[in-house]
């Protein structure tokens, strides 16, 4: 048999009136609850502090990465350019197309005027051609 603490008899109980109860305000409580806040808050912060720094390098080297890439096709590029460059200044196919497709011919040798410079005229600069680390020209 089980035992019953009402004795058998199950009597109509009231509703409880918890309408005067005044909650106090547990001080212990708030301190808890604003050190859990502050713990929570420390480690977020020190959490982001050491995330941080391997984040930014992790975009830093992503760039390198993507300029290094740039800078491998634009070298790519240059190079081509400068054999195409090569190819049209020939001064065999200049001659070949004035002649061919311009219908151009050599001038008589009476025409043709040769001018010689003894020496640049004062103030004047030659411009030269100079080659940076990677071999090519700036």
């Amino acid at each position: 048999m089980s035992w019953d603490p009402l004795g058998g008899t199950h009597g109509v109980f009231r509703p409880v009136d918890n309408s005067r109860v005044v909650r106090e305000v547990d001080p212990r409580m708030s301190r808890d609850l604003w050190s859990l806040v502050l713990l929570i808050g420390t480690l977020v912060t020190a959490l982001a502090l050491y995330a941080w720094p391997h984040f930014a390098a992790r975009q830093t080297s992503a760039v390198v990465e993507r300029s290094q890439q740039e800078r491998e096709q634009l070298l790519e590029q240059n190079r081509k350019l400068r054999l195409e460059k090569a190819a049209l200044e020939d001064l065999r196919r200049v001659e070949a197309i004035a002649t061919r497709d311009l219908k151009m011919s050599p001038p008589p040798t009476e025409r043709v005027v040769v001018v010689e410079v003894s020496q640049k005229p004062d103030g004047v600069q030659l411009a030269t051609a100079s080659r940076g680390r990677d071999g090519v020209e700036n």
